[in-house]
């Protein structure tokens, strides 16, 4: 928009204090504030404003939820056979460079107590590598397995870009070719008060916060890099968040299930510790698949059990999933299709007086697992989650470091043992993807070697 027509907007929409606090400015403040309000979706956020309004407290509606179809680990010669095919077609595609990598990690290490993009967190037991070199050196190994180009993508927010590239850069990219990573910038929205009002952060700043990691697929568009991948015969998209060590990257078995489907987009998930885990849930929601809030639950439902005694709605989101490009393309191609959703939180404000202030706030934001009843077909996939599933997100809990460093220390323990070796009750292990990217490889390169592991171990 121009100057005239924000000047415009911003009346229409009783914003007099954006206009009179810009008219207080200097002349370069004014541009700088002048190119902060043409660089936002002003429309978008005013749009969702009115829409939440008029909803206004509304009692929340439950929705008619079952069990949805899900490829469960396999028990029985036929699903372990169904399993080694999928294996193999998924290798085909990352072999015929048809599989990118993209990592979402726009957000910051505040709740773990570190200043700084939360990739960047030091999470390996012995090596203390970074989330983002866990993920590269995953990218590598499987890249240099099958011969394949795996772009790596990572969507970033304008609150840490310029400091996770400079990381990567700092660090040579981890030794991966810098031509195959690409940073892009998920899209910010004005956060705005219960009465309609944006808020001033600064002088030449509005008070904004990231459009959720559904954004990702909405700034994969704008940016052009799903134009660059798909003309490159890229077709399928492996999508995890960055708190999540251990991710399998690019899991051909994931992949081949994916393909095999046809799914638009895949799921894995993972059993529900017990009855009172808060965890969103892979199920069919008025007939239709998705992932389905905890809070959309009635709660008896979410606890009640099946015949056998077990957990009826059993399927925990992991946050990884495989999305095919075109059902990217399709999401975008008249207007973003995925629903925003509100989360009202206190914010800091710019007071009067210059200084901070709380006050009560409106976020809009969208999520990834929203696409999942708007795809033709999906699939999902259930994991072990010991093997697959430990988020840092806290500093203390199940979620803290040292429980995340505990899983990790347990998971490659017990792949040394399984090859023969002997480890320490003490000893803290880890193997560089590098080395073993999985328990099937670090089996081959150990077999018939004897190791006793008396202390804490690096293996390359």
């Amino acid at each position: 928009m121009s100057q005239e027509e924000i000047f415009s907007f911003l009346q229409k929409h009783n914003q007099q204090h954006i206009l009179d606090h810009y008219q207080g400015l200097n002349l370069e403040k004014k541009n700088d504030f002048l190119r902060e309000l043409q660089g936002l979706d002003l429309a978008v956020v005013f749009h969702l404003y009115e829409k939440f309004s008029k909803e206004g407290d509304t009692p929340r509606l439950f929705y008619d939820i079952s069990p949805a179809p899900i490829l469960t680990l396999p028990k029985t010669r036929r699903e372990v056979a169904e399993r080694e095919k999928a294996r193999l077609v998924g290798e085909k595609l990352i072999r015929e460079n048809q599989v990118a990598v993209l990592i979402v990690a726009g957000g910051q290490g505040t709740r773990l107590g570190f200043a700084g993009a939360k990739g960047k967190f030091l999470i390996s037991p012995v090596k203390k590598k970074s989330l983002f070199q866990l993920f590269v050196e995953s990218v590598r190994a499987i890249s240099l397995r099958y011969q394949a180009v795996i772009p790596l993508l990572i969507m970033t927010s304008q609150e840490n870009r310029q400091e996770t590239q400079q990381f990567f850069e700092s660090n040579n990219f981890f030794g991966l070719d810098a031509d195959t990573i690409y940073f892009f910038d998920q899209e910010m929205l004005p956060t705005i008060t219960p009465a309609g009002n944006l808020i001033v952060r600064d002088d030449t700043h509005l008070l904004v916060n990231p459009d959720g990691h559904g954004g990702s697929l909405k700034a994969l568009y704008k940016s052009g890099l799903l134009k660059n991948l798909t003309a490159k015969g890229f077709s399928e998209l492996f999508y995890c968040q960055v708190d999540n060590p251990l991710v399998k990257i690019a899991d051909p078995v994931f992949l081949g299930c994916h393909r095999i489907a046809e799914s638009e987009i895949s799921t894995k998930v993972v059993r529900r510790r017990d009855l009172e885990e808060r965890v969103g849930v892979y199920g069919t929601m008025n007939g239709r698949p998705g992932i389905i809030e905890y809070s959309d639950f009635r709660p008896e439902e979410y606890r009640a059990l099946d015949e056998q005694g077990n957990i009826r709605h059993w399927a925990g989101n992991i946050a990884v999933h495989i999305i095919s490009l075109s059902f990217v393309q399709r999401l975008n191609l008249h207007g973003f299709a995925l629903p925003y959703h509100r989360a009202v939180k206190d914010v800091e404000a710019w007071g009067p007086d210059g200084k901070g202030e709380k006050i009560p706030g409106w976020k809009f934001e969208t999520f990834v697992f929203d696409s999942i009843p708007l795809a033709r077909k999906t699939c999902c996939l259930e994991v072990i989650r010991e093997e697959e599933f430990a988020p840092v997100k806290n500093q203390k809990g199940s979620d803290s470091p040292d429980a995340v460093r505990a899983a990790m220390n347990h998971l490659h323990g017990g792949w040394l043992k399984e090859a023969g070796a002997e480890v320490a009750p003490e000893a803290q292990v880890e193997i560089s993807p590098l080395f073993a990217h999985d328990k099937e490889e670090l089996l081959k390169k150990l077999k018939g070697k004897k190791l006793a592991i008396r202390e804490d171990k690096y293996i390359e």
